[in-house]
């Protein structure tokens, strides 16, 4: 179901993971499509046809020079991550818009959660990482504008979304050559927690179908792919899609990982060491055509495929191979 006409869009960022997707998604279904960044991105061009207004989105001189007097029917913020953005882009796109997108994060919701499924209900709180109070944060700015003046807002709560480009193991790319060389690869906790990957084409089908709705004003919203993993299978599913039948996998507890790494530790113990389900019944009943179609063993096969056909994105991270070998020769010591 596409809207029955072709809406003006502006996207703040478009070349994100997921914003990509949703730029490509709106473009193909006829809706007049901006992007609106620095313009400095390669990995995912822009579609023809879309239009790009470069400026730094941090710069709201820029941001007002660029857009002149041009108004839209939504604007979709991939690019806000704190309160100050938030109340930085209510200003700057007060009047100019039918409806303002901020895209947020499902790791805002509880952790860890109380009862699953999540659902746009589940309450908002994460003590573990400052990247989800932060959105949190630009959350409370959104609906107290709403609130007080009208604001358009909606909220948008995105899972853990990926593309071609976007290994989703803790290591990434460094993961994947580890399991090529027959190298222990560290999974957190036993590798039975559920978790949920979302491809960005999916996601991009409901974010699109959102885009322009009245009644979206003032709501938020889940989208994520119905299917939940354990842990110890989103991993076999990229070995298998790497020619790995059998990688060497071994489990350390989140909090071990997160002591000896600092820098994966947050969103380690603040997102990913939780089970999450999530219902998208609410983001369906707006969209009625939206389903995720891609599975992960899919989505594992592009993933493994594009890293394959571009050697130059294949990047090892030295600090983590380092951890890996610490973290597995404390789990087989202690075995």
């Amino acid at each position: 179901m596409t809207h029955p006409a072709a809406l003006d869009l502006l996207f703040i960022g478009g070349t994100g993971v997921i914003s990509a997707a949703a730029v490509a998604h709106a473009s193909s279904l006829g809706h007049r499509v901006t992007v609106l960044n620095r313009g400095v991105s390669a990995l995912r061009p822009v579609p023809a046809g879309v239009e790009v207004l470069a400026a730094d989105v941090r710069d709201t001189g820029a941001v007002r020079d660029a857009l002149g007097s041009r108004t839209f029917d939504a604007v979709a913020d991939f690019l806000s991550f704190t309160a100050e953005h938030v109340a930085a882009a209510v200003e700057l796109y007060r009047g100019r818009t039918g409806q303002y997108v901020f895209i947020s994060s499902a790791s805002a919701y509880q952790k860890p959660p109380a009862r699953l499924p999540v659902r746009e209900s589940t309450p908002l709180r994460n003590p573990f990482w400052q990247y989800s109070r932060d959105k949190i944060a630009g959350e409370d700015i959104l609906v107290q504008a709403y609130r007080s003046e009208g604001f358009p807002g909606t909220v948008v709560r995105p899972s853990h979304t990926y593309d071609a480009t976007m290994v989703p193991m803790s290591g990434h790319w460094t993961d994947i050559h580890r399991m090529r060389s027959g190298l222990p690869v560290v999974v957190h906790g036993d590798g039975t927690s559920l978790w949920t990957l979302t491809h960005s084409r999916d996601f991009a089908k409901a974010f699109v179908g959102l885009l322009g709705r009245p009644t979206a004003v003032g709501e938020s919203y889940t989208i994520t792919s119905d299917e939940f993993l354990p842990w110890d299978a989103v991993y076999r599913s990229l070995a298998a899609a790497a020619g790995v039948p059998d990688p060497l996998l071994v489990h350390v507890a989140s909090e071990t990982i997160a002591a000896l790494d600092p820098k994966r530790g947050p969103g380690l113990l603040g997102d990913k060491s939780h089970s999450v389900i999530f219902d998208n019944s609410k983001i369906k009943s707006l969209v009625p055509d939206y389903r995720a179609v891609i599975p992960f063993s899919e989505g594992a096969r592009e993933i493994i495929q594009w890293h394959d056909a571009h050697p130059r994105e294949q990047v090892l991270d030295a600090g983590w191979m380092e951890v890996s070998d610490c973290l597995a020769g404390w789990a087989r010591a202690g075995a």
